[in-house]
């Protein structure tokens, strides 16, 4: 099965196509252009580099949150543009579910992170047992204060894994409580597509696709615009 794979959910943007779980090209890019500008002529050049057309494709998959808003919004669009009117299924691949996908071989919890912003981190753990990454959490905005409580109560005698690019804020913050956090290669922090193709194939199989019309980010809460709005109207109520 051909799978064209996206990730913009944060400041990296990547496309990959994959065989399977085979990886077949992969591009990443940390660039100050728009996700919007980057995103469909990487996609563009990962088919191209893999030797497939878009008629290939067998399976459309990007990450759909959560993450930035605008850049959940930007893969989501393109992957729905793609697929539109071709009857091909798409996978939506939770952002954290495919972080934690990076980590799989190594031996302890993995715990993706995205910054959220207001001392919050959108966040969810797994696993590596026998074979499967296992979910223990659903995926959550939660304060890292919360969050290391929960480590510490719960997982403080084994090794954790951080990733995402909430990684370097929740590594400074969890250092003053007394877990085993590990160093995690850099090569596995940040997003990536073919992890996310991964998920995807898997989900797949578990009967997990939708149609180009179903297909749709999730968002944990609402944009900070629309947030100050409310705070604002409730003000005003007083």
């Amino acid at each position: 099965m051909k799978i064209l794979s996206l990730d913009s959910t944060a400041k990296v943007a990547c496309a990959a196509v994959c065989e399977n779980e085979k990886m077949l090209s992969s591009f990443v890019c940390h660039n100050v252009l728009s996700h919007s500008e980057l995103l469909l002529p990487m996609a563009e050049q990962a088919m191209r580099q893999a030797g497939v057309c878009i008629d290939d494709i067998e399976l459309f998959t990007c990450t759909v949150g959560p993450g930035s808003f605008t850049g959940v919004r930007i893969g989501s669009a393109v992957i729905k543009g793609l697929s539109f009117g071709r009857n091909t299924p798409c996978v939506p691949v939770s952002t954290l579910r495919s972080l934690a996908q990076n980590l799989v071989g190594l031996e302890g919890i993995y715990c993706p992170l995205m910054d959220a912003r207001r001392n919050q981190v959108y966040n969810a753990l797994f696993e590596y047992k026998d074979g499967v990454l296992v979910r223990l959490t659903e995926d959550r905005a939660i304060s890292l204060e919360e969050l290391a409580q929960e480590l510490s109560l719960k997982y403080s005698d084994r090794k954790i894994y951080l990733s995402g690019d909430g990684y370097e804020i929740a590594k400074k913050f969890l250092a003053s409580f007394p877990l085993l956090i590990q160093e995690t290669p850099v090569s596995l922090i940040n997003q990536n597509a073919v992890s996310t193709a991964i998920c995807a194939y898997e989900i797949f199989k578990d009967g997990g696709a939708v149609d180009d019309l179903s297909f749709a980010p999730t968002y944990l809460r609402m944009p900070s615009a629309e947030r100050e709005r409310l705070e604002k109207l409730k003000e005003n109520n007083k």
